[in-house]
C-alpha cells in the first residue's frame, strides 16, 4: 500500500535527523513532532543519545513530548540503563518535560548518584518534578547526600533542585552543617540562604556561607 503524504513527510523528517547540517536535523524533529506518531517513539529516543547540538535536542524532546505519554514514559525509561551518559541525561531530562508520575519509581538513588555530573543534574531536575506528594522530606536526604560534589555549575543545581522542595529541605540542610567535609557545610549553608533569599545568586550565597564558617556559626540562632 502506498504511503500518504504525510507517511511520506515524516519518513524524510525520519531521515533528516542523521543529516549533517544541524539545522536540517532541527527541521526534521520539529516535523516528527507536529505529526507525533508512536511508531517513531524509538528513532527519537535513539536520536537524543548521540546528537551532538543542544538545540536540537531540545526540539528532540519537545518532539517526544508530543506523543502518548503511556507509549513514550516506558521507552524513556528503559533508556535510564544504557551505557551512554547522553541517553541517560536526555531521557531524565525528557521524562522531567513530561511531568508524568508513572517515571517515579525510576528515579533511583543510582542515578541521584551518577557519576556522571550532567545525568545526575538531570536526575535531581526529574525527581523534584516527579516526586509524589509527602515523599520529598525522603527525597531532599538523598539529594542532601550529593553536597558539594563537583564544580560551580553542578553545585548550583543541586541547591535549585532542594530549593524547589521548598522549606522542607531545612532539617536536612542544618544536619549537613555539622559534615566533617567543609565543601559539604558550605553548600548546604549557601543552599539555606537562597532558599530564605532567591536573588542573593549562588556566588553571593558561597561567600557569605564561607564567612559563616570562619566566624565558626551557621547563622541559624534565633
Amino acid at each position: 500500500m502506498a504511503m500518504s503524504t504525510q507517511d511520506t513527510d515524516t519518513f524524510g523528517a525520519l531521515q533528516g535527523l542523521e543529516a549533517s547540517d544541524a539545522s536540517v536535523r532541527l527541521r526534521a524533529a520539529l516535523a516528527v513532532g507536529t505529526a507525533p506518531d508512536p511508531a517513531y517513539i524509538e528513532e527519537l529516543i535513539e536520536r537524543c543519545a548521540i546528537e551532538p547540538e543542544f538545540y536540537v535536542r531540545e526540539m528532540l524532546t519537545w518532539a517526544l513530548t508530543r506523543h502518548s505519554a503511556s507509549t513514550a514514559v516506558p521507552k524513556l525509561i528503559d533508556e535510564l540503563g544504557s551505557e551512554r551518559a547522553q541517553a541517560r541525561s536526555q531521557a531524565l531530562h525528557t521524562l522531567s518535560k513530561i511531568g508524568d508520575r508513572q517515571a517515579w519509581p525510576a528515579i533511583t538513588g543510582e542515578l541521584l548518584a551518577d557519576a556522571d555530573d550532567e545525568v545526575a543534574r538531570s536526575a535531581w531536575r526529574a525527581a523534584v518534578v516527579l516526586v509524589p506528594e509527602g515523599e520529598e522530606p525522603e527525597l531532599a536526604a538523598e539529594l542532601a547526600a550529593q553536597l558539594g560534589r563537583g564544580e560551580r555549575e553542578t553545585q548550583l543545581s543541586l541547591s535549585r533542585a532542594l530549593i524547589a522542595l521548598g522549606e522542607v529541605i531545612l532539617p536536612t540542610l542544618r544536619a549537613a552543617t555539622t559534615a566533617l567535609d567543609p565543601d559539604v557545610r558550605t553548600h548546604a549553608i549557601a543552599t539555606e540562604r537562597l532558599l530564605r533569599d532567591p536573588e542573593a545568586g549562588f556566588e553571593f550565597a558561597v561567600e557569605e556561607a564561607k564567612r559563616i564558617m570562619a566566624l565558626g556559626t551557621t547563622g541559624q540562632e534565633g
